[in-house]
């Protein structure tokens, strides 16, 4: 039993970083039912300009601020970076084209990604790249029991720090309603005075500044990162976000957690390498059953 838990453990830090994905994914989608295929690319490129930081300003800023001060520096630099990146994206990929239907929109989602994941590579180059391996120890810990390291410990707390603090802003304060009122009905949002494009500039920093911190904390969880992982972890950022109710937030936290924890389990009792085919087969069987997810899509409701 208690590899088991372990495992689960192991599966909800996986978990942790599709769900923070995934929020991105949905939160354009629940905007403006677009699939944003960039968005993988905006978390690879987050963890390019982490690496960079803890890299080259690492000895300076542990002196200053500390070696939590220097990774709190080094997401928020990756943060903005990456938000205003995003911006730029919206402005010249996607805001011309909002009139022209669904599937320019796509095919422009796809070029916006080749030519981010293709920068990347020019910039830093084709090969792994690695984060420093003494950024934070490896420290073993005993939890009601259960081994857990600190670095999974810390991404665990960041992680539903993030996600509890995205659902209060949403669900909460009056800019949230805003939000959520765009996404139900835009043209009645938008006869009752809340400015669309407000509202599109928002998901665009907060979304992939979420992907570039998720991007940092993946560096430091697995050491090496590669010019093309946005791809994967966009896909399975894609799949929870159907699997939780794409266009739903709290179903985009929940589906990526079961998707990390159900890819962890088979991996660890079935196969590792069949692992990837989960993610598949779960998507199939979501799309067969439950199309709207587990929680369900907003849908407005006509009166």
């Amino acid at each position: 039993m208690q590899v088991v838990i372990e495992q689960i453990i192991n599966g909800l830090t996986i978990g942790s970083f599709y769900a923070l994905i995934a929020l991105g994914y949905s939160m354009v989608y629940g905007i403006l039912k677009l699939i944003n295929f960039a968005h993988g690319d905006f978390f690879t490129l987050g963890s390019y300009v982490g690496y960079t930081v803890l890299v080259f300003a690492s000895a300076a800023l542990t002196a200053y601020f500390g070696i939590w001060g220097m990774i709190a520096i080094a997401m928020l630099v990756a943060a903005i970076s990456v938000a205003l990146v995003g911006l730029i994206v919206e402005r010249m990929a996607y805001r011309p084209i909002y009139a022209s239907g669904r599937l320019p929109a796509v095919v422009s989602a796809l070029g916006a990604s080749i030519v981010i994941q293709n920068s990347i590579m020019i910039i830093w180059g084709p090969r792994y790249q690695a984060y420093p391996a003494a950024l934070i120890p490896n420290i073993p810990l005993q939890i009601l029991g259960f081994n857990i390291s600190l670095l999974q410990l810390l991404i665990l707390v960041m992680s539903f720090i993030l996600m509890l603090s995205l659902y209060y802003v949403i669900q909460k304060t009056t800019f949230g309603a805003a939000i959520r009122a765009t996404a139900l009905d835009r043209d009645t949002a938008a006869l009752m005075g809340i400015n669309f494009n407000k509202v599109i500039l928002f998901i665009f920093i907060l979304g992939p500044a979420l992907g570039a911190i998720t991007g940092v904390m993946v560096g430091m969880y697995y050491r090496q990162i590669s010019f093309t992982m946005g791809w994967n972890y966009g896909l399975k950022a894609f799949t929870a976000t159907i699997l939780g109710g794409i266009g739903n937030l709290p179903g985009a936290m929940l589906g990526g957690l079961i998707l990390g924890t159900l890819e962890m389990l088979g991996g660890a009792y079935i196969s590792s390498a069949w692992k990837d085919v989960f993610v598949f087969l779960i998507l199939i069987l979501v799309l067969i059953f439950r199309p709207t997810g587990i929680l369900g899509e907003k849908i407005a409701e006509k009166v």
